[in-house]
């Protein structure tokens, strides 16, 4: 394969990762088509300043050796694989950006001989893009699993924005998902490391002099968790390591996985549990407040802001409008 077939090969699944979406939906795919007539796939996307972009949202390899039970690369899956070197990566985005498809990357990768060193590749990769190219853009990187607390500062160093996916909102439920992913010491502990490093360094150490922003996803309906488990891990970690935005991915089933034959989760429940966390986030309302029915999830047919109403003036804006914001 050449460049362009390896990026539409490793870009074709990245809707399932949510990144920098406006309005708590993912965004739809666009495709852009560079003068050789290959697809790079390219989304819309909103920054954190309200910035409208386009956002190349790819993996560096889809080659893992973990075996997720819903993911569509994990270990055991039968399908093409592809893998960029980061320097083969970082050549072949410049000149999308030269040619302006694409203004921004969320980059993440699957893993391969550990999270360690999963990570340095995606390093070296923004690295040359920031040293050596000169690329002064928007850029979203992933932090992996068992990644160490240097590594995770140094990503701090050359990213707008770090992320690590939670999946699933405790132990208990990441087990069902991911089983051979330890929930506090290779998910949850990179994210308090960054805002260690956040309360411990100065601002001009990093990117542009600012610290960068902090998010995550969980699979909702993957693990049979409520909303109510959900929405108390995205309150603690807004609260406790200043996450920016949490994002939710509804379940659906992957053909050649553990759960091919578990139902889809309904998207209007991933829309609510972003209502959800705008009015926890933005408009001061506590987690006891939320509507939650008896077996801890939001009714789907009420928006709940609509269920709560307001009391209190900083609340006032809430009736009108909830944040969008990336």
């Amino acid at each position: 394969m050449n460049a362009l077939d390896t990026l539409a090969e490793l870009s074709g699944q990245m809707e399932l990762e949510h990144a920098e979406e406006s309005h708590g939906e993912p965004a739809k795919s666009a495709c852009f088509t560079p003068k050789e007539q290959r697809a790079a796939f390219v989304h819309p996307a909103q920054l954190p300043n309200g910035k409208n972009i386009k956002l190349l949202k790819t993996l560096l390899s889809s080659a893992c050796e973990r075996d997720c039970f819903y993911c569509p690369f994990r270990a055991g899956r039968d399908f093409r694989r592809a893998t960029f070197k980061p320097l083969e990566f970082a050549e072949l985005f410049m000149k999308l950006n030269q040619a302006n498809a694409a203004e921004g990357i969320f980059l993440s990768s699957g893993i391969a001989a550990g999270g360690a060193n999963t990570q340095n590749k995606i390093l070296d990769t923004a690295e040359i893009l920031r040293k050596k190219l000169g690329f002064r853009g928007y850029l979203h990187l992933k932090i992996m699993p068992g990644s160490e607390r240097g590594q995770v500062e140094r990503t701090m160093q050359l990213a707008d924005r770090v992320s690590v996916n939670l999946e699933a909102p405790n132990t208990e439920r990441l087990a069902r998902l991911a089983p051979h992913k330890t929930f506090l010491e290779e998910l949850l502990q990179p994210l308090k490391w960054v805002e260690e490093i956040r309360r411990s360094q100065p601002a001009y150490k990093f990117w542009n002099g600012h610290y960068p922003s902090t998010v995550t996803q969980f699979v909702a309906g993957g693990s049979d968790e409520s909303d109510l488990e959900l929405l108390t891990t995205t309150n603690w970690l807004m609260k406790n390591v200043r996450l920016k935005r949490a994002y939710f991915s509804a379940f659906h089933p992957i053909r050649d996985t553990p759960l091919e034959n578990k139902a889809a989760v309904d998207p209007i429940r991933e829309h609510r549990l972003y209502q959800a966390s705008f009015l926890l986030r933005d408009y001061g309302f506590d987690l006891e407040e939320m509507p939650f029915a008896q077996d801890g999830n939001l009714p789907l047919p009420t928006d709940p802001k609509v269920s709560l109403g307001t009391t209190k003036p900083k609340r006032e804006a809430a009736g009108d409008q909830q944040s969008q914001s990336a």
